[in-house]
Formats: C-alpha cells, structure tokens, sequence
C-alpha cells in the first residue's frame, strides 16, 4: 500500500490509502492536524441521511458512542500510519478501551472532533489519550490501545 505524502489537510481520499475501511464504515471525513508520533486531530460531519442514524433512535437520531470510539480508532489508524516512517499498517487491532465516558449526544448537523495523544509506544503497540468534542463540548473521553501491524 503506498502511503500518501503528509500534505495536510488529508481529505478522504488519502484516508482511504492509509485505512482498510470505506463508506458506510469509514468514519472520518478529515484530518486537519498530525504530528508522527504525538497527535491527531481529524474530522466527522454527522449526517441525518447517515445509514445508522436511520434506525437509532427514529425520529431523535442520536450518533451511537461506540461509533464515537470507533472514529477515534480510526483517526490512531492514521496517525500510525505516519508514525511509523512510512511502513504501511495493514491491520489496527484494539487490544484493550479503557475509561471510556460519554458526556453528551451528538446530533445530526454537528462535527466531531477527534483528537488523540500518543501517551506511549513499544515496538507495534500505541497507548492513546482520545477525546472527542462537538464545538467547545467535549462529548467522550477514552483510553485504549491498539497493535498495528
């Protein structure tokens, strides 16, 4: 898989050569910052015409938490991508969720936020610090880990 060069801000396309996933199961839409080894900050708007949202809650669509996690996920995909001096990540394996609170919904209209911290790595394995927040809100809070191999 050949990596795109880091030109920020990486749109869908490029997110899509450096995860596995695609649409309905891609879960961020941009990632406005990264910094190889330490951070990311990538985007989601929430749609009301989003698939999962058509059943959550009929008629008070609200974005499921574990998809929050699940975005979060794939945002340290990304950042491991560049994290790793350009060797590619075939697989980005959550090997253990930890804290994880949820302190508000998030709504058809509104973007989420993710930012991560690298809080420490070993060898193919990334401990991170993940928030997620809609505007100044910050709507969950999780740490985890994750292989990548």
């Amino acid at each position: 898989m050949e990596i795109p060069k880091l030109v920020l801000p990486l749109d869908v396309t490029a997110i899509e050569k450096c995860l596995p996933h695609r649409y309905p199961f891609l879960l961020i839409d941009k990632v406005v910052a990264l910094t190889p080894g330490e951070s990311v900050h990538a985007l989601k708007a929430i749609s009301g015409s989003d698939p999962i949202l058509q059943g959550h809650f009929p008629g008070h669509p609200i974005y499921p938490g574990v998809l929050i996690v699940e975005g979060l996920a794939q945002a340290s995909g990304v950042l491991g991508v560049y994290s790793r001096n350009g060797i590619a990540v075939n697989t980005v394996l959550l090997t253990e969720i930890e804290k994880a609170r949820f302190r508000k919904k998030v709504e058809p209209g509104e973007t989420l936020h993710y930012e991560l911290v690298v809080e420490r790595q070993r060898g193919d394995f990334f401990w991170f610090d993940g928030k997620a927040s809609v505007g100044d809100s910050l709507v969950a809070h999780v740490k985890f880990s994750a292989l990548m191999k």
